[in-house]
């Protein structure tokens, strides 16, 4: 089972596109570490205090999936710095 999960962020501390990359790849690289997850920046590049990320896991069945989508989702909920608004969810 394939499940994508897509969701905007706000990270109200950057003052600059290098800020918001030093946040961003902190979480990446986390989520990438701990859960088996593919994760990207897919909109706002070149945004300061905005981010949509995307974040895909591939299991045998749908409860693994969605553990693991929500385990990476309450892990970018523990960062401080950055905000979760609207998240959506697919299934393949």
């Amino acid at each position: 089972m394939i499940g994508y999960v897509e969701c905007e962020c706000l990270i109200y501390d950057a003052q600059s596109l290098k800020e918001k990359r030093a946040v961003l790849q902190r979480v990446v690289t986390r989520l990438k570490q701990k859960y088996n997850v593919s994760v990207a920046e897919i909109d706002h590049q070149d945004v300061w205090q905005r981010t949509k990320l995307g974040i895909v896991a591939i299991t045998s069945n749908r409860i693994t999936t969605e553990r693991e989508l929500q385990r990476a989702l309450e892990m970018i909920d523990s960062f401080p710095e950055i905000e979760r608004t609207v998240t959506t969810f697919e299934w393949f």
